[in-house]
This record gives structure tokens, sequence and C-alpha cells, in this order.
């Protein structure tokens, strides 16, 4: 299939297919005498792994990483669970952080007045040095 159709059939852009393939994520498939990628039904699971995995959150070294066990019959499963635990537990810090970056516009928020006036404690908070 084109690159369109493994597209469509994984869910990943061309432009992100194009972009694993530079990167090394998946194999360059072959090409066909017109010069177009002919991608196979295993490059088309191997992309939907890969969307998988970004939804969820991990970044290409991780996606690397997983990849690597994916295709490794032997692995530890303990292997995977440490990664899916350690990406999980860094994205409870960043939610947190984020949790922590709202209260404080919507308390700033809170004590702004919003009317013609010029004093506003959202303005005077981020140039404060």
């Amino acid at each position: 299939m084109n690159i369109g159709q493994a597209s469509e059939a994984s869910g990943v852009s061309q432009r992100m297919i194009r972009h694993y393939e530079k990167i090394g994520l998946i194999p360059p498939p072959p090409r066909r005498d017109s010069g177009y990628r002919d991608y196979a039904p295993d490059d088309v699971h191997r992309l939907s792994f890969i969307s998988h995995a970004r939804d969820l959150g991990f970044p290409i070294n991780e996606i690397e990483e997983l990849l690597s066990l994916w295709s490794d019959r032997s692995r530890a499963s303990a292997d995977v669970k440490t990664l899916a635990l350690a990406r999980a537990e860094e994205l409870g810090r960043k939610a947190r952080a984020l949790e922590a970056m709202r209260a404080s516009l919507l308390d700033l928020a809170s004590r702004c007045r919003g009317d013609s006036r010029p004093e506003c404690p959202i303005i005077d908070r981020l140039q404060a040095v």
C-alpha cells in the first residue's frame, strides 16, 4: 500500500510516517518502480503501535525501547511494566504541575476586578521580578 493508504489504516499522518522512517522507528519500506513507498500490513501494525504509545505519553526514546521489547518474544513483562509505571509517574508529576499553574491562574483571576481600571494582579504577578 502507498503512504496515503498506510496513513489512513494506521491513523498516523503521512508527515509523521516519513519522520518515523527518518529517525529509524520504522524501517524504510521498499519502493515501487515508480519510486513510491510500498508499505506492508506489518508496517501499518508498527505505526499503530507507535501511535498508541504516543497517545499514552511515551517519548520517542521510550517508544524505541517498547518496540524492541515488543519484537523480543523472550522479554520479561516486568521490563514493560517498569517503563509504563515510570511514564505514569512522570505524567502524574506533570499533571500536578499543571494543576498548580491552573490554581495560580484562577487565584489571580479571582483577585482581578476585570473592569475598566488598569490595576490588575495578573499583570502585577507577570511583571514581578
